[in-house]
């Protein structure tokens, strides 16, 4: 682990004896007690997430708006002060450089929240095609962010802070609120397919507001969280992952993210060409959930077939622990991808019966 990128809890995860990987250069925890046990805490009481190794770029300056409008499949001009959006940046061949969350302080200033194995890439791209008046600033080693989700998330949270909770709507946000004597933005996002914030706050304050909030949930059972549950919760919700359900190769709209993705604006983005011209030609393939009729699990790579053909490939699979399932997301050609569609995923060498299903996996209940 010691070449490692580490976040400011990396101490702390060795303290509590989480199990650490290399996580896209990044020493993280995969868990701290059981996947299973951190994702049930999550979608009946609540969890703490470390997303501290997600990156953020600032965008200011008096064209920042008409930039960010070039860069983002989505239309930015729908963005309020005080909201979040979520978008893509595209290749002009439609391929996803990323998927995103901007952050809107004013016509002027902006905050790009990034993943983390794409925070140079995204950097350079952002900085290539840089016009006007805007200056772009890497502040991904001065933020951490953190992320409660689950029903009691806003209940332990409010008791920490004057600020509030309810007055911040889902994709709002408040910035310099105090939470225990932490400066911190805190918006009503997440990963999780539940409710919940994310917090954003200086590096150096990252550990004592982790313990705080460790502290303060244990009436509602809150569990430390690692990357296993927050990869199992974000599949059954169909929140695509980049480098799994988005990549180079991947459009926004074959990855079933077409709300965020505006071609119909009047204003040029990168990629809206290639972007409409998939939606009025209709797509090659589109992404679905399958669940498995015989026993086995289908896993990220698993190729699908029916009869001798080729038809593509899974992108995520797992046993879901909230339906017990063996189920996937899987990126098809588009005339196999009716519901019902009976198809066969490969898994170690043995073709094994699986169906297409409608998704979310898993949708809570408001």
């Amino acid at each position: 682990m010691e070449s490692l990128l580490k976040t400011p809890l990396y101490e702390t995860y060795q303290e509590m004896g989480a199990k650490t990987i290399d996580f896209g250069g990044w020493a993280l925890p995969v868990q701290f007690s059981s996947i299973k046990e951190e994702h049930h805490a999550v979608r009946n009481h609540a969890g703490l997430f470390d997303v501290s190794h997600m990156g953020e770029i600032e965008v200011k300056g008096e064209d920042a708006f008409p930039y960010l409008q070039k860069m983002m499949t989505n239309d930015v001009s729908k963005l309020k002060v005080n909201g979040a959006q979520y978008t893509a940046m595209c290749y002009e061949d439609g391929g996803t450089v990323d998927d995103l969350l901007v952050y809107k302080f004013s016509e002027a200033h902006y905050l790009l929240v990034v993943n983390a194995a794409n925070i140079e890439k995204d950097f350079d791209w952002l900085n290539e095609h840089k016009e006007g008046n805007v200056s772009l600033e890497n502040k991904s080693d001065e933020v951490a962010q953190l992320a409660i989700q689950g029903p009691e998330a806003e209940k332990i949270l409010q008791r920490l802070t004057d600020v509030d909770l309810s007055e911040i709507g889902f994709f709002k946000f408040k910035d310099k609120v105090d939470i225990s004597g932490t400066e911190a933005l805190v918006s009503r996002t997440g990963y999780t397919g539940e409710d919940g914030f994310e917090i954003y706050c200086a590096s150096n304050q990252a550990p004592h507001l982790w313990n705080v909030l460790l502290k303060e949930g244990e009436p509602e059972g809150i569990l430390p969280c690692g990357l296993g549950a927050r990869d199992t919760l974000r599949f059954e919700a169909k929140l695509a992952l980049y480098g799994q359900e988005l990549t180079k190769d991947i459009s926004p709209l074959e990855a079933g993210i077409g709300f965020a993705v505006k071609t119909k604006i009047e204003e040029d983005f990168i990629g809206k060409e290639a972007l409409a011209s998939q939606r009025e030609n209709g797509l090659e393939r589109k992404l679905v959930g399958i669940e498995m009729i015989d026993r086995g699990i289908p896993r990220t790579h698993y190729n699908v077939y029916i009869g001798d053909e080729y038809i593509g490939e899974v992108t995520t699979g797992t046993q879901s622990p909230t339906l017990k399932k063996n189920v996937g997301l899987a990126l098809l050609k588009k005339e196999y991808t009716e519901l019902g569609t009976v198809v066969e995923v490969e898994v170690r060498k043995k073709r094994l019966k699986a169906k297409v299903v409608s998704t979310p996996f898993y949708k809570r209940q408001k």
